[in-house]
């Protein structure tokens, strides 16, 4: 019988280290509160208002309480005031204070809370999840999504065998408008399909979101730093996501995958430049191609248009946009009142403008939505938000990983997600409004307070990884020692 010598050569055998009960709850409700959010319009299509308000409800104190345990635990996730992203809380702030003067006040009321809510469970995942927790976690909640959409794709073409309305409402007899439809089924027939989101332009978004996430995992699984992650996976996955995003066809996305593909050219350009001289050229060139860019875009705008399937009023968005800006001009300082998106059984909103004889719930762009709810003011609010997360966002992805003199640490692949995010985000915000709600603010506020509270992955308290008086890391858990 083996005996344990009582001089071992060797440290004494042990289970590796495992994550306790409580931080995979936390991880699991991170994972809830972004499907909850991403996936907003499939809850209220299945629960409808009363439901989707519950699940809001119960959602956000689920995240208020298990932070409130990780205050009182004094776990090392503290919330660092001070580098909270207060350019973005002043515009849920400012959106507040428009009750006072809002011309739609109840609207108001309603879509600040769902604003609030979305903020806390932001800042709720930036401070409890690493970069590599937060990355996870939004592949989780993609795949849930692109299983989800397939599935209900394929329940609704084989099973069903006709369109599916909202709530599951039987079908009644007589023509129903396309646009009521939760799915129309329309998976093997080559039209335009809309998954479990029930809008086929938020599934190509989606499918977009996660060819970027599941792109960045699996240069991490090449490169040896996401152990345990199967890259055959992922390869399917992503082969998942671009074959739904082909079928939702949605031009803004198009538009958005190419931006993407140009600013990982320049990150990736601009990471092998090895001196002040060839950044600087880098920056040139970027300009001119970006220049020549916008240029040829603009003076083939017809032939483009045509190519994306879009008429000269871009599907009626001219038509939107003239109607919201004579609105806005009559309160150009500070706006008709925040209300985002429109509730569209208010009378303000209520047929004002209208699309195949349903309500418009936004401006289809958001800056225009932005000036007609909170003015100038709230304009500029945003307009200072997404630059300062832009710019963080650029440098955190191109400048080297460096707390000494070593400027020889590799590059870190996670970095590269924030500025690819937001440069799908900035062009989505032409032709759409979602950026300022829903997954397009959860997204701005979790990656600005992320990248202002954790400017280098993994390392710092918050990433688990402390550092020591001599530069080096020593695990999380192991024991100071003193440095000469």
């Amino acid at each position: 019988m083996a005996l344990y010598t009582k001089h071992p050569v060797a440290p004494r055998p042990s289970a590796p280290p495992r994550e306790t009960t409580g931080h995979l709850l936390v991880r699991g409700v991170s994972v809830l509160a972004l499907f909850g959010v991403f996936a907003h319009t499939a809850v209220y299509n299945l629960l409808g208002v009363a439901g989707a308000a519950v699940v809001l409800g119960v959602m956000t104190a689920g995240v208020v309480a298990l932070w409130v345990v990780a205050i009182v635990r004094r776990m090392p996730t503290r919330l660092p005031w001070r580098r909270l992203p207060w350019t973005a809380l002043g515009y849920v702030a400012f959106a507040l204070l428009s009750l006072l003067w809002s011309r739609w006040p109840a609207a108001t009321a309603l879509t600040w809370v769902l604003l609030a809510a979305v903020t806390v469970s932001a800042l709720f995942i930036a401070t409890m999840l690493t970069w590599q927790e937060v990355v996870r976690a939004l592949a989780t909640t993609l795949k849930l999504i692109l299983g989800l959409s397939l599935a209900i794709e394929l329940w609704v073409a084989l099973v069903l065998r006709h369109p599916l309305l909202p709530n599951f409402v039987e079908k009644p007899e007589g023509h129903i408008d396309p646009h009521l439809y939760w799915v129309r089924g329309n998976l093997f027939d080559g039209g335009q399909i809309q998954g479990v989101v029930g809008n086929a332009h938020t599934l190509a978004m989606m499918c977009l979101f996660a060819l970027i996430v599941f792109g960045v995992l699996l240069a991490d699984r090449f490169r040896g730093t996401a152990k345990g992650r199967r890259r055959g996976a992922l390869v399917v996955w992503m082969l998942l996501a671009a074959v739904l995003m082909v079928r939702a066809d949605s031009a803004t996305v198009y538009v958005s995958a190419v931006v993407a593909v140009a600013v990982l050219a320049a990150a990736l350009a601009m990471r092998a430049a090895t001196g002040p001289g060839q950044r600087r050229t880098v920056y040139l060139v970027v300009a001119a191609v970006g220049a020549a860019g916008v240029l040829a875009a603009w003076l083939l705008r017809d032939r483009l248009l045509a190519i994306l399937g879009k008429g000269s009023d871009l599907t009626g968005r001219l038509e939107i946009w003239q109607r919201v800006w004579q609105r806005a001009q009559e309160r150009p300082v500070a706006g008709h009142g925040f209300s985002s998106p429109w509730v569209p059984w208010d009378p303000a909103f209520d047929g004002w403008i209208e699309d195949h004889g349903l309500s418009v719930f936004h401006a289809h762009d958001m800056w225009l939505d932005v000036f007609l709810q909170l003015g100038a003011i709230g304009v500029v609010l945003m307009a200072v938000a997404w630059l300062a997360l832009a710019w963080r966002a650029w440098f955190f992805a191109v400048d080297r990983p460096r707390w000494d003199l070593d400027d020889q640490r590799p590059y870190a692949t996670v970095s590269l997600l924030p500025t690819l995010l937001v440069a799908v985000l900035l062009v989505e915000g032409i032709a759409e409004s979602a950026p300022i709600m829903l997954w397009g603010w959860m997204l701005l506020v979790l990656l600005s307070f992320k990248i202002k509270t954790v400017p280098l992955v993994g390392v710092g308290l918050s990433e688990r990884t402390p550092l020591i008086g001599d530069g080096t890391l020593r695990p999380h858990g192991a024991p100071p020692r003193r440095v000469p």
